[in-house]
């Protein structure tokens, strides 16, 4: 059965000990063997996967858990205090072993496991479980990298769903706590939360509490757990079913009765085993616990990481239009600022030239940065930063491409053909540019040629305000569309989505001042105006533009306004004085009372605010 193992008469977990490489111990621990895997090939970025010898038979069925926790819970030595479950290791044996090698060259503060691994356990004789056994750990969430390291996993995790060669369905998804954790702070809400944000509702029954440092007590951490609303099963109590494990003992010595003496090693060599007795009969529950537990298709869990990606990717692309947008808002009111103040000498010279302010679209070289991207060629805008797709052939299937085929971000919707990987983003940066009163003048009777009157390039000037509203009315849509179907799949809304949220984050971060809090606290700025861009969208905002715009729209209205109207605007402008009116309508209201405002307009003074539309 096990090839050259079956030369070997001992138990199972001496035949695999004999087969693995042993690695340098601690002081006062048992020699411990990395147990032998073979690499498989899974081609998903950020994704390995290994297996445990070969199928021994085929009927055998196979169950599949996924291990999460934060930085520091103990997820990866619980993983291998199941490997030694598993293979029969019992406390009187003279080793042990492991299936994740931590490495203790990594500080602790950062999750020691930087990938999302795979372990495919195949089934043996003497096992001590009735199945096969798929493990998938993941690195810890919340460690010193913030919340941009956290968005790498979950990118992870979905390249890994979704890959032909992943994980397609779930038997548990195994959350693992600490036991002391009396209540939870903002941190530590967060990480749950952005766990659990990570699956389908379909999962919930499938959520198991594994309970690590745990005692003969009830552990603290299930009071916590209950009232953060962790959707997880519950005894009669109300409290989450769990699992309690203290793997303090897993590589202990085992000869205290033989080795002590009076310093009292044999009392804590006593407390060791009966660690290893509680841990042992925790580890039977959990599996026959496991056996019995529905297995879940992921099928909504993928489409939760779908909906939550392409909501990532609409909202930074709305918060680079907007940017754009308003800074086309500003540069038209400089323009109109400079022209005004330089009237006389303006007509005194129709060469006259100034400068303004733009946005204007550069290349950025991200060649180095290791990272796919989607440009769309046409229109030199970057629809997807970070994109899992690399080849060009393969661009229908970013989530910025509609169903369609075409681009539902960058401004000319284009097909999905023309979006290519390349070594650059496109950014926009400020520049100065200059300008004449000359070309103003050519772009006006060229504009008034085509239109005829005054009123005409006006609506040009309310059709352009429009367009903008339109672009990003059209993205804030698609981005409540992201936002109502995750409320209806997802498990728990993501906790980046919620400003007040990202508040209490920052003041934890500040108050704590652990290692890199400065920087992690600028992520978590970024993320809040990302946070802001959602609530309006889940309000239905979309008049996203108005106060930066508000004096323009109220020269459109006086000046095409009708007479039997007059009243009720005028009315309305003065009602509405305080937010941002125009202050040459307002003296024009205060000065000429109720006379028809269009003939009291300076019309040159107007004109010269329409042209910058056409800049």
């Amino acid at each position: 059965m096990f090839g050259l193992l079956s030369k070997s008469p001992s138990r199972l977990a001496d035949a695999i000990k004999a087969k693995g490489k042993e690695l340098k111990s601690e002081t006062g621990s048992l020699p411990i063997y990395k147990i032998k895997l073979d690499e498989e090939e899974i081609n998903v970025d950020g994704c390995r996967r290994f297996s445990f010898e070969k199928k021994s038979r085929t009927g055998i069925p196979n169950r599949t858990i996924m291990v999460l926790g934060a930085t520091g819970a103990g997820k990866s030595t619980l993983i291998n205090g199941m490997i030694n479950y598993v293979l029969g290791v019992e406390w009187k044996d003279a080793y042990r072993f492991k299936l994740v090698d931590e490495g203790q060259s990594k500080s602790q503060a950062e999750s020691q496991t930087s990938e999302v691994t795979v372990y495919e356990i195949n089934h043996q004789k003497d096992f001590k479980i009735p199945f096969s056994l798929t493990i998938v750990d993941t690195p810890g969430f919340g460690d010193t990298r913030g919340i941009k390291r956290d968005k790498e996993i979950t990118e992870q995790l979905r390249n890994l769903f979704s890959a032909k060669r992943g994980i397609s369905d779930i038997d548990a998804v195994c959350f693992v706590v600490q036991a002391s954790l009396v209540r939870l702070t903002a941190t530590q809400k967060y990480v749950f939360d952005s766990m659990l944000s990570i699956f389908g509702k379909d999962v919930a029954e499938n959520l198991q509490v594994l309970v690590t440092f745990a005692d003969g007590q009830r552990p603290p951490v299930l009071e916590a757990i209950k009232v953060s609303g962790v959707p997880c099963p519950k005894t009669e109590d109300g409290l989450p079913v769990h699992f309690k494990f203290n793997n303090s003992a897993l590589f202990a010595q085992n000869q205290s009765s033989v080795d002590a003496d009076s310093s009292g090693d044999e009392e804590e060599g006593g407390f060791d085993q009966m660690f290893w007795k509680m841990g042992a009969k925790s580890m039977k529950r959990f599996f026959v616990a496991l056996n019995k537990i529905t297995t879940k298709s992921l099928t909504m869990t993928k489409e939760v990481l779908r909906e939550r990606k392409q909501l990532e990717n609409t909202i930074e692309s709305l918060q680079t239009q907007y940017k754009v947008g308003l800074a086309k808002i500003e540069e038209i009111n400089e323009t109109t600022a400079i022209v005004k103040d330089h009237e006389a000498e303006i007509d005194r010279n129709g060469n006259f030239e100034f400068e303004v302010i733009v946005k204007k679209p550069h290349q950025e070289d991200i060649s180095r940065l290791g990272i796919y991207i989607t440009n769309c060629q046409a229109c030199h805008y970057t629809c997807h930063k970070e994109c899992g797709i690399p080849n060009d052939a393969d661009k229908q299937g970013c989530v910025a491409i509609g169903q369609d085929g075409n681009c539902t971000l960058c401004p000319g919707k284009c097909h999905w053909s023309k979006h290519f990987n390349q070594k650059y983003r496109w950014e926009y940066k400020e520049v100065k540019e200059k300008r004449t009163v000359q070309e103003l003048k050519q772009k006006f009777l060229k504009a008034s040629k085509a239109k005829g009157t005054v009123q005409e390039l006006i609506a040009q000037l309310n059709a352009e305000y429009q367009r903008l509203q339109a672009e990003v009315g059209e993205i804030m849509k698609r981005a409540a569309k992201c936002l109502n179907r995750l409320g209806e799949i997802a498990l728990k809304p993501n906790p980046l989505s919620t400003p007040e949220y990202i508040d209490l984050l920052i003041e934890g971060e500040k108050s704590e001042a652990k290692l890199g809090w400065s920087k992690r606290v600028q992520h978590l700025i970024e993320v809040r105006g990302q946070a802001e861009l959602m609530g309006k969208a889940r309000r239905g905002e979309k008049n996203t533009y108005k106060t930066r715009i508000s004096s323009l729209r109220r020269i459109k209205i006086s000046a095409n306004l009708d007479q039997d109207k007059e009243l009720k605007t005028i009315s309305r402008l003065r009602r509405d004085s305080s937010h941002d009116t125009d202050p040459d309508i307002l003296m024009t209201i205060d000065n000429q009372g109720l006379g028809p405002i269009k003939d009291h307009v300076d019309l040159s003074v107007l004109t010269r605010r329409v042209l910058t539309l056409f800049f």
